[in-house]
């Protein structure tokens, strides 16, 4: 699992359009024949058990962890004490050429920054983690590659030329 890259998207503030980005790479790398997981950083309490479901039930029942199990797919929710090491949450995927993070600004992992001009300009990573900023700023002054936030195309390029070849 070590060997597959793993590419932060981090912004400044939210609604500066990650995750509508990272959709359309996602799409993007997997009709080039990529298998992409992904993570999503969440600040708020989230919950994706359904009210009334057995697993929900289970939970409301005091369960820590609860499985789920198809054919075709499965889900374990893990209750935790503090937010999940990015790293501990990697190691779990599998079957993937490449995982794609939403968030995690703390991370060292290599990051893009989202950065679009009415929510505003600042840089929040550190440049020795940053590859490239995706704005729709033409003259943002940075010594990483810029691309247009709409080129998502773009992105996916360098990522496999980078990453993947």
């Amino acid at each position: 699992m070590n060997d597959v890259p793993v590419i932060c998207f981090v912004a400044a503030k939210s609604g500066t359009g990650k995750t509508t980005f990272l959709e359309k790479l996602i799409r993007e790398m997997t009709e080039r024949g990529f298998k992409v997981g992904v993570i999503k950083s969440d600040a708020h309490r989230f919950n994706i058990d359904q009210p009334g479901k057995d697993s929900w039930r289970f939970a409301e029942a005091g369960a820590r962890s609860t499985a789920i199990i198809g054919p075709d797919q499965y889900a374990v929710i893990q209750k935790t004490e503090m937010k999940k090491d990015i790293e501990d949450v990697i190691a779990m995927i599998e079957d993937i050429d490449i995982i794609l993070v939403e968030g995690f600004k703390m991370s060292q992992r290599p990051r893009f920054e989202v950065v679009r001009r009415e929510v505003g300009t600042a840089i929040v990573s550190p440049l020795e983690n940053l590859i490239g900023v995706i704005t729709d700023i033409n003259d943002l002054a940075v010594p990483v590659p810029v691309i247009d936030i709409n080129d998502y195309q773009a992105v996916a390029d360098f990522i496999v030329e980078k990453y993947l070849s």
